[in-house]
């Protein structure tokens, strides 16, 4: 039986459920991107820790991909370990190197996270990735200014 979510549950004041789910992959090949109690517990942990404070100092910010199932994650070429996964990740939409630089900034020396990479494309796209552990004793604070994606 199909499991009903609740789209427009708040994961935190400002973040709901359908941000981190949608996806125009998803929706052209049929993938159901349906997370499970416990992904979305995550998915509030990386509003909690990450998402919302940054949010709180800089405004609106747009998730560009959160979670994935297995499907969508082989779809879009994630690595098969991705943390988008488990909900512990997110990529944030930036409009320009300037805000993406700000928010970087912000987050290694603010916020509590595992992973965060300022990537980029050949082509010129960029955008945040980042991620924050259920457990965050167990964050890395990896963080990387300059990373090309393929």
């Amino acid at each position: 039986m199909k499991q009903i979510l609740d789209l427009d549950a708040k994961l935190s004041e400002n973040f709901t459920l359908r941000e981190f789910v949608r996806s125009q992959v998803a929706e052209k090949h049929h993938i159901d991107n349906t997370p499970s109690r416990p992904v979305i517990i995550r998915l509030e942990n990386l509003c909690r820790h990450v998402l919302q404070p940054l949010r709180d100092k800089f405004g609106p910010i747009y998730i560009n991909s959160g979670y994935r199932c297995e499907e969508l994650n082989e779809k879009v070429r994630g690595v098969g370990n991705s943390q988008h996964l488990i909900g512990e990740a997110a990529d944030i939409r930036i409009v320009n190197t300037r805000q993406g630089l700000d928010y970087y900034d912000f987050i290694c020396d603010n916020l509590e996270f595992d992973q965060l990479l300022f990537e980029y494309r050949k082509d010129g796209v960029k955008w945040l990735h980042v991620s924050c552990k259920w457990d965050i004793k167990k964050n890395r604070h990896m963080a990387i200014p300059n990373y090309q994606v393929k």
